[in-house]
């Protein structure tokens, strides 16, 4: 059994060792631009450059280091449809995205920016406590981790809205779908947590169209991908004064460019795409658990459905 492996940074030499290490039996390949690659049965990786992809047809199946499907799935139509791909499960992402979603909501709710803003000016100044009653958190997006998300959500006693593209339940959340559920979850919102895969369908789907439904003053955590927001409309229901503010984590250009307006926001807390980081040992793990149940021919979890992107 050979396995392709490709990493974007300096890490490959760490991935492939413990790859060995768990699959003894496995040659691992390090990918690399103009060598001269052998024919690989499965390969691992998450987004592979434009080189890469004729290699890519010959294998049994594709192996993600991620949760979300689409830095692969750019490439779908020259990959033959025969060909699986199997995303991660959770691999510790879900405890780490519940984290940091319940810290901001939490930061938000008990107003500690604006005591923040208070302390640097000498301030002291107790401000008008919410009411958690009004105060609704809703969660696109009820796969794993979103799940995982809302569950921790709950320990707080927040009203908690869910929605996905089919319908779902959950004790204690109040799970819509469909058209008329997204509109329904916007319009109700106090906090909006964008938990979706990227696909075409929910490409750009924050714009000024469905951000102006939300309430008034209300606030958005994007932790998915940066192409569901459209920024320029984002920034301008900020600057109007009509949303809160927003914490984001993903954006449509990594790095996010040093000339991005968003840096001269204060109402927008910026972080590095780190409310979940892929952790080598957990997501490696689970790989060679699925590549082992493949070749025995046995039924793999997470196998990405192509005509949905995730």
């Amino acid at each position: 059994m050979r396995i392709l492996l490709h990493r974007a940074d300096d890490s490959a030499d760490a991935w492939a060792r413990e790859l060995r290490a768990l699959l003894p039996e496995a040659e691992v390949v390090i990918w690399s631009e103009g060598g001269a690659q052998p024919p690989c049965d499965y390969a691992v990786l998450w987004s592979p450059p434009p080189a890469m992809v004729p290699e890519l047809v010959r294998v049994k199946a594709i192996f993600l280091t991620a949760a979300g499907a689409d830095a692969l799935l750019k490439f779908d139509q020259q990959l033959p449809p025969t060909v699986p791909v199997v995303r991660l499960g959770d691999a510790g992402m879900g405890i780490q995205m519940a984290e940091f979603v319940t810290h901001t909501v939490l930061r938000h709710f008990r107003r500690f920016d604006e005591y923040e803003a208070q302390a640097r000016a000498g301030l002291w100044q107790p401000l008008a406590p919410r009411d958690k009653r009004e105060f609704t958190i809703g969660v696109l997006g009820m796969g794993l981790l979103g799940r995982r998300v809302l569950e921790a959500l709950a320990t707080f006693g927040f009203p908690l809205r869910g929605w996905s593209r089919s319908p779902k339940s959950m004790d204690g959340v109040d799970c819509r779908s469909g058209a008329d559920g997204l509109d329904q979850v916007l319009r109700g919102s106090r906090v909006l947590v964008n938990m979706l895969p990227l696909t075409p369908d929910t490409s750009n789907l924050l714009d000024r169209r469905n951000l102006a439904k939300l309430p008034d003053q209300a606030y958005l955590i994007n932790v998915a991908r940066g192409a569901h927001v459209a920024e320029p409309d984002l920034l301008a229901l900020i600057k109007s004064g009509r949303l809160a503010g927003a914490t984001l984590d993903v954006f449509r250009n990594e790095p996010l460019p040093a000339q991005h307006p968003f840096w001269q926001e204060p109402r927008i807390s910026i972080t590095p795409h780190i409310s979940a980081l892929t952790l080598r040992h957990e997501s490696l793990q689970q790989i060679a658990h699925k590549i082992r149940q493949m070749q025995a021919g046995e039924p793999v979890a997470d196998v990405v459905d192509r005509n949905r992107g995730y």
